[in-house]
């Protein structure tokens, strides 16, 4: 099982340095990856009906551009997005731009996608927020074939290509996507088109049922379980070292291919607080 660390978005500031110094700690330590969340723009709560954690007043860093910076200052950590609002992006342009990061990370990026629960951004960004679960289905489709080919030609409900391609091709061909999200729709796409899905639930009955529910789907769909990676994140907020390591034993007895730890909203204060935090889960859940 390989060991991620979320990128604390909305408590390392806008130094570079710390962000810099913060991904080349994490790999030092050894962790196999760096998961960072996305989020473009957030809604003031106080004119808007939120559905989801947050708002104007969480920071957050561009994805794609952060993992150009950290493609330079990092040598072989992966880096995964969990996860990109897909729907609310053009499709081309996300292909592009994915591509790019898979080039100057060489070849470390996994990408994962969701559809997302704030209009505020799809609005402001052109972009419509009722049909984004089905066309994200198409937009993967796009993606892939742009990722693998020249040229392509290409026409269905919401894109049109004629004759074109990007240039460079990405290392890996295609990038592997994975899904967030727990609608069933999400699972069936998950089963029937996902490289991996993260999972944000408790490891309890319910949760063992919902990861038996998703292999039942990925036999349907004709393919093995072992063809879909699955993640989970531990939230080291009011837990202790004995429960991070339990926690990660029981995701991988499940069958869990990663588990990354989430230092935000645990009270740390510093940088170096969230550096120490990731070294004590890596110490602990290397040993389980």
């Amino acid at each position: 099982m390989r060991i991620g660390a979320v990128f604390p978005q909305t408590e390392i500031g806008s130094d570079p340095a710390k962000v810099k110094d913060y991904a080349q700690a994490v790999e030092e330590i050894g962790f196999d990856h760096i998961l960072t969340f996305d989020h473009i723009l957030g809604g003031n709560a106080a004119t808007h009906n939120l559905k989801g954690p947050y708002k104007h007043t969480d920071s957050f860093h561009e994805l794609f551009v952060l993992y150009g910076y950290l493609a330079a200052v990092t040598q072989k950590i992966e880096l995964a997005s969990g996860i990109i609002i897909l729907g609310q992006r053009q499709t081309a342009l996300v292909a592009k731009q994915a591509a790019a990061i898979d080039i100057l990370s060489n070849g470390r990026l996994r990408l994962g996608v969701g559809i997302g629960w704030n209009d505020v951004e799809y609005e402001a960004l052109g972009m419509n927020f009722t049909d984004r679960g089905k066309r994200s289905e198409e937009q993967i489709d796009v993606m892939r074939k742009l990722w693998c080919n020249e040229l392509i030609t290409y026409e269905g409900k919401w894109h049109k290509i004629t004759d074109a391609g990007l240039n460079p091709l990405p290392l890996q061909q295609p990038i592997p996507i994975w899904f967030g999200g727990h609608a069933e729709a999400v699972m069936r796409r998950v089963a029937n088109i996902g490289d991996g899905w993260f999972p944000i639930f408790e490891l309890d009955d319910d949760g063992r049922k919902q990861l038996d529910k998703l292999r039942g789907y990925i036999s349907e769909a004709g393919r093995n379980s072992s063809e879909v990676g699955i993640e989970s994140f531990n939230t080291l907020a009011g837990n202790t070292p004995d429960d991070w390591a339990k926690n990660a034993a029981a995701w991988r007895a499940e069958g869990a291919t990663h588990f990354s730890c989430n230092t935000m909203n645990a009270g740390f204060k510093s940088l170096d607080e969230h550096i120490d935090a990731v070294r004590r889960f890596h110490e602990s859940v290397s040993v389980t």
